[in-house]
């Protein structure tokens, strides 16, 4: 088995970092160190590369908290990210060279929240038999309802009957390059008064992240008689489009906004992805379904796939040493 080299990133690995994470079999956008570096301020950054001698084969990125590694807190995903010439027998080694890195640094417990099969260009879900063999714990299991539209997918007739009350009401769906107007007048009044909760970006944030990945992230407001009454922006990778805010006025069921507004977007502007991935409808770490919420994504036609969360003692990395006869 080889041994493979690790070490924390630096600013000085960054275009290393970057046109690895455009290559990789198993990266989006998310793993860019611009859009990572935007809440640099909120985590102890802990990212790692892996090397065989000296060709970089895996980054990871990642945060530390005390004596525990995530990958990454701030992202939606992340876990090992690997060149797509990558072998079984090679994430055994590296995965037990990782753990026993962190190992000698009295870090005790690496978290992974591993990234969606979806999204991925090739099968990635070597980390998955390796996170087995060194005994990982499944500690949380979310899932995603998510339209495959590289096949037929039916809308329900309620969701048919709301489409068609939004273009009755002359609703109007423009895509716009600012985010104010939402962020201000739809978003975060509703997450204060449902949730007395914030947007995870706050405006700025959004906004600079769209010009740097203006490809990656669009928005789109729905206006009744040219006031906005709902808006959604959207991540897209390479295969996904997946909003990631949604949210609409208190006229939201009344006007049809936001049905029309997932109707256009399922059917005209990403028609051309593989997946349309509305997200999670759970709360507390997948224990609780927000039926409502589900109802909603799968009368679009949705279904279920599923993304895993794992600890992994690092004392454990000796459960890798002998595993190929």
């Amino acid at each position: 088995m080889k041994n493979y080299s690790v070490r924390l990133y630096t600013s000085e690995d960054y275009a290393i970092w970057n046109n690895f994470v455009s290559t990789a079999k198993n990266a989006t956008f998310l793993f860019h160190r611009d859009f990572m570096e935007y809440h640099s301020d909120r985590f102890q950054d802990f990212s790692l590369l892996i090397f065989e001698d000296d060709i970089l084969v895996s980054i990871i990125p990642a945060n530390r908290v005390d004596k525990t590694i995530f990958s990454h807190q701030g992202l939606t995903y992340g876990g090992f990210v690997f060149d797509n010439k990558i072998k079984l027998g090679q994430v055994i080694a590296i995965t037990k060279d990782v753990l026993a890195f962190l190992h000698s640094l009295d870090i005790t417990a690496f978290q992974l929240k591993l990234i969606p099969s979806i999204y991925t260009d090739y099968f990635s879900e070597e980390i998955e038999y390796v996170l087995f063999l060194s005994n990982a714990k499944l500690i949380r299991r979310d899932c995603l309802s998510v339209i495959d539209l590289t096949k037929t997918f039916a809308l329900s007739k309620t969701r048919r009957e709301s489409i068609r009350r939004g273009e009755k009401n002359n609703l109007v769906i423009k895509e716009e390059p600012k985010f104010d107007l939402f962020w201000n007048e739809i978003l975060i009044p509703n997450l204060a008064k449902k949730h007395n909760s914030k947007p995870v970006h706050t405006l700025e944030e959004i906004s600079n992240l769209q010009q740097k990945f203006p490809n990656n992230i669009r928005h789109f407001n729905v206006y009744n008689i040219d006031k906005i009454v709902a808006g959604t922006t959207v991540f897209i990778t390479d295969k996904v489009a997946h909003p990631q805010y949604i949210s609409g006025n208190v006229q939201k069921n009344e006007l049809g906004s936001l049905d029309l507004l997932y109707n256009y977007l399922i059917t005209q502007v990403f028609k051309d992805k593989n997946f349309f991935d509305f997200g999670i409808s759970h709360e507390q770490n997948g224990k609780k379904i927000n039926q409502g919420l589900l109802f909603w994504k799968e009368t679009f036609g949705a279904k279920t796939t599923i993304q895993n969360f794992y600890e992994v003692q690092t004392s454990d990395y000796h459960l890798l040493e002998n595993v190929m006869l």
